[in-house]
C-alpha cells in the first residue's frame, strides 16, 4: 500500500501543478461523513481533481467509479485504476456486463468508502450538461442515508482535450455545492432535475 499512497500523491501533486486548480466549499466543507461526489465530465482526469481536492485523509476512502472499457486496457491504467485509486470498474455495455453497476456502487458504500461518479455517463465534448442516466437515481434511492455533493469543475477539459497527450496551462476550479439526499416517495424525474440543477446552479454565469 505505501507505494500505491506514493504514486496517489504524487499523481496529485502533478495535477495540482500542471491545472493550478482552486476549490471553493460552498454551503459545505469537506467531512469524513459518507457522501458520492457527482460531477460533469469533461476529461478522463476529472476524477484525480475531485480526488486531490480533498483532505489525504478522506482520499483513502474515496473511490472513482469509472468506465473498465477505458481502464482496463493496459497494464498502467489497471494499475492506476485498481490499486492507487481503487476504483469502482463498470462495464458500460448493457449487451455485455456480468454485473449490475448499481449494485457495484452500493457495495462501495456498504463497505464504508464515499464516491466519485459522472451522471452524464460519458465524457461531455460540449457547453452545459448531457441529460444525466438513471443510475444516480437508483443508487441515491438504494442509500437514502447517503449525501449526494454536486461538483462543478470548470477548464479541465480545455487543459486536457480529447486526444491530446500535454496539457495546455490554464487554470483550473472546483466547487463543492452543497448536499443534498433522494427524498422518501420521489421520484426518477424529479431526482434527477433537483441532481441537474444543483449541478448547474454552481457552473459559471457566462458573458
Amino acid at each position: 500500500m505505501g507505494l500505491e499512497r506514493l504514486t496517489g500523491s504524487a499523481l496529485c501533486g502533478f495535477a495540482k501543478l500542471i491545472t493550478g486548480m482552486r476549490a471553493t466549499w460552498r454551503d459545505n466543507a469537506p467531512d469524513a461523513r459518507q457522501r458520492v461526489y457527482f460531477a460533469n465530465h469533461r476529461s478522463h482526469g476529472d476524477f484525480l481533481l475531485i480526488w486531490a481536492s480533498l483532505p489525504p485523509a478522506l482520499r483513502q476512502s474515496t473511490r472513482p467509479v469509472a468506465g473498465a472499457d477505458y481502464w482496463l486496457t493496459d497494464r498502467l491504467r489497471r494499475y492506476i485504476a485498481e490499486r492507487v485509486f481503487r476504483g469502482v470498474l463498470i462495464d458500460r455495455s448493457a449487451a455485455s456486463r456480468q454485473a449490475d453497476p448499481v449494485a457495484q456502487m452500493s457495495a462501495a458504500l456498504a463497505a464504508g468508502d464515499s464516491l466519485i461518479v459522472f451522471p452524464e455517463g460519458t465524457r461531455n465534448l460540449g457547453d452545459g450538461l448531457l441529460p444525466f442516466k438513471s443510475g444516480i437515481y437508483h443508487l441515491a434511492r438504494a442509500n437514502p442515508a447517503v449525501e449526494f455533493v454536486p461538483v462543478w469543475i470548470e477548464n479541465l477539459g480545455r487543459v486536457m482535450p480529447k486526444g491530446s497527450y500535454v496539457p495546455v496551462p490554464l487554470l483550473c476550479s472546483l466547487s463543492f455545492g452543497g448536499a443534498l439526499q433522494w427524498q422518501a416517495g420521489e421520484a426518477k424525474t424529479d431526482f434527477l432535475a433537483r441532481a441537474r440543477t444543483a449541478l448547474l446552479d454552481l457552473a459559471p454565469a457566462l458573458d
